[in-house]
C-alpha cells in the first residue's frame, strides 16, 4: 500500500512490518529539491530504510544525493589484494575516488576491484569500531547476480524495546569494544593480529543501548559479534550476555530482507539498522558503489 498524506510530493510504500519503504516514482538526478526531500529524510527517520527503484546515477549524482542527509565519509581503508580507488579498473569516476566505494567480487587481472568478495557478510553495523562511526551508508546496485547476494536489515528499536525489562535494566551504562580487525565477510585487515580473546579487541568502545540524536529513541548498537566484549565483566559473562542480544536482535520480526535488482538505491540509518548479505556464486557479477555520511560519537 502507498500512503500519502496531505501536500506530500512523495509516495511511501512500506515493504516490510518492521522496517524499510519504497520512494516510487522519483529519480533522484532530478526530482529532489529541498522539499522533497524533506519529505525523503522524514520518511527515512519513519521507516529507517529506504528503496529507490530504477535509477541511472553516476558516482558525482550518488555523492550529491548522499550529501543532502551529512557530509560525505570519506572511504575506509582497503584490503590487501583490492585495486587502489585511483586505477581506472575500479570503474569509479575520478570525482568519487575519495567518497565512493565498491563492494563487488569482479575481477580485473587477478586483483579485486572491490571488497566483500562473494560470500555471506553477517550481521554488522558499518565501521562501528571507530569512535566516531558513519551515521547512514547508500548502496547503489549497478551489476546483481540472478539469485543470491540479498541484504537484510534489522531494527535496533524495535530490538530493544522488547527486551524484558530486567534486561534492560541489566545492561543501562554497559559498554561494549568493537572489533577493528576483521570485515563483516570475517577477513583479517591489513595490519592487525588475529585474537581469540575479546578482552585484546581493538577497535572503538561504545553503549551497548544509544539514543538517536533525531528521533531520540533508543537502539541496541552490537556491531558485530566476533570477538565483541563487554567492558569489565568477565569473559564468561560478557560472552552469555552478548549471545542472549544478539540472538534476541537477530529474529526474523525485526528483519526485512532487499532482494536486488540492477538501478537500486538503498539507504539505510546506521544509528538503528544492522544489516548483512548472503552469499552467491561467485561466477556472476556483482558490483556496487557505496558512500556514507558522517555520524556522531554514540551515547
Amino acid at each position: 500500500m502507498v500512503a500519502m498524506v496531505a501536500d506530500s510530493l512523495v509516495a511511501v510504500r512500506p515493504l516490510g512490518s518492521a522496517l524499510g519503504a519504497e520512494i516510487p516514482g522519483i529519480d533522484l538526478a532530478r526530482d529532489v529539491d529541498d522539499t522533497v526531500f524533506a519529505q525523503i529524510e522524514k520518511a527515512w527517520h519513519d521507516h529507517l530504510v529506504l528503496r529507490v527503484r530504477g535509477q541511472s546515477l553516476s558516482d558525482l549524482q550518488l555523492m550529491e544525493f548522499s550529501a543532502r542527509f551529512g557530509a560525505l565519509d570519506k572511504v575506509p581503508v582497503r584490503t590487501q589484494g583490492v585495486l587502489a580507488q585511483d586505477d581506472p579498473a575500479t570503474g569509479v569516476a575520478p570525482e568519487g575516488r575519495d567518497f565512493v566505494t565498491i563492494i563487488s567480487n569482479v575481477k580485473v587481472n587477478g586483483q579485486a576491484i572491490g571488497g566483500l568478495g562473494n560470500y555471506e557478510s553477517v550481521w554488522h553495523t558499518d565501521m562501528s569500531y571507530n569512535p566516531v562511526p558513519p551515521m547512514a551508508s547508500a548502496l547503489y546496485a549497478l551489476e546483481v547476480p540472478p539469485s543470491g547476494g540479498d541484504t537484510g536489515f534489522s531494527n535496533m528499536y524495535l530490538a530493544y524495546e522488547t527486551l524484558s525489562d530486567a534486561l534492560r535494566r541489566r545492561i543501562a551504562g554497559l559498554h561494549c569494544i568493537h572489533d577493528a580487525s576483521r570485515n563483516s565477510a570475517g577477513e583479517l585487515r591489513r595490519g592487525f593480529e588475529d585474537t581469540t580473546d575479546p578482552r585484546k579487541t581493538v577497535g572503538a568502545e561504545h553503549p551497548l543501548v544509544r539514543t538517536h540524536p533525531v528521533t531520540k529513541r533508543k537502539a541496541l548498537f552490537l556491531g558485530r559479534r566476533r570477538n565483541a566484549y563487554i567492558v569489565g565483566l568477565p569473559i564468561d559473562e560478557s560472552e552469555r550476555l552478548l549471545d542472549t542480544l544478539w540472538q534476541h536482535a537477530a529474529q526474523p520480526q525485526f528483519c526485512w530482507t532487499q532482494v536486488w535488482k540492477p538501478g537500486d538505491l538503498i539507504i539505510w540509518d546506521n544509528r538503528c539498522v544492522m544489516h548483512r548479505r548472503d552469499a552467491f556464486d561467485g561466477n556472476a557479477r556483482r558490483v556496487m558503489h557505496r558512500t556514507q555520511m558522517c555520524g556522531d560519537t554514540p551515547y
